[in-house]
């Protein structure tokens, strides 16, 4: 068990974050939601109705779909832009490991890589891929939830339902689309160019603390 727990500490103290923070944000917006039906004159949700409707999915996904399209276009963009200085950013002008092509020969080589064409293909760009469908997911969930609370206070205030399409397509989504995205791009701009003057020792996410400002990559 220690050597089991010592071998995947980073997934799981991360997946325990992820648990504590989003039952806090179960509960603090249960109430918060409970206080905005009274205001509307609609009845209050239990917590186990609260957890199926759409503010929360709502809640719940627009900061997820964030995240998902941050890591898609950090894993493409750092394929082919560099940073001088970055530990964030391959070497300027040398060729590294991940750029070699896959060795179907290797004994411990996955099996897309041994089974090759479209397969590898595909596993070639897997990470990216996932990325992004998990983006789709989270950005069509979010319009769904979104839609329903919409339409809540629509009803309260007497106008006209809209459909899913027609709120994905308000500046209100946007709005709370867009905010979360930009947030998500500065703390990669952060990480990238703050890399190039600042250090943590021990960390893989820093250069060595004696490395140069210049010297670019890990």
């Amino acid at each position: 068990m220690r050597r089991f727990l010592y071998q995947n500490g980073l997934s799981l103290v991360i997946t325990v974050m992820v648990l504590v923070t989003l039952l806090g944000q179960t509960l603090t917006g249960h109430h918060d939601y409970n206080d905005e039906l009274k205001q509307l004159g609609r009845p209050e949700l239990s917590l186990g109705e609260y957890v199926t409707s759409g503010h929360w999915t709502e809640a719940t996904f627009e900061n997820w779909e964030s995240e998902f399209l941050q890591m898609a276009l950090y894993v493409v963009l750092t394929v082919s832009l560099r940073q001088k200085g970055s530990a964030e950013s391959k070497k300027l002008d040398e060729e590294e490991e991940v750029d070699r092509q896959p060795d179907p020969n290797k004994p411990d080589a996955p099996w897309p890589v041994k089974q090759g064409g479209a397969v590898l293909w595909l596993y070639k760009r897997s990470l990216s891929l996932a990325f992004f469908a998990l983006f789709l997911g989270a950005f069509f969930l979010h319009g769904l939830g979104g839609t329903e609370v919409y339409n809540i206070e629509q009803q309260a205030h007497g106008e006209p339902t809209v459909s899913l399409w027609e709120y994905m397509a308000t500046s209100r989504f946007w709005f709370e689309s867009l905010q979360n995205w930009q947030s998500e791009f500065l703390s990669i701009v952060s990480i990238v160019v703050l890399s190039i003057w600042l250090r943590q020792h021990g960390s893989p996410e820093s250069k060595p603390v004696d490395a140069a400002h210049s010297e670019t990559g890990k």
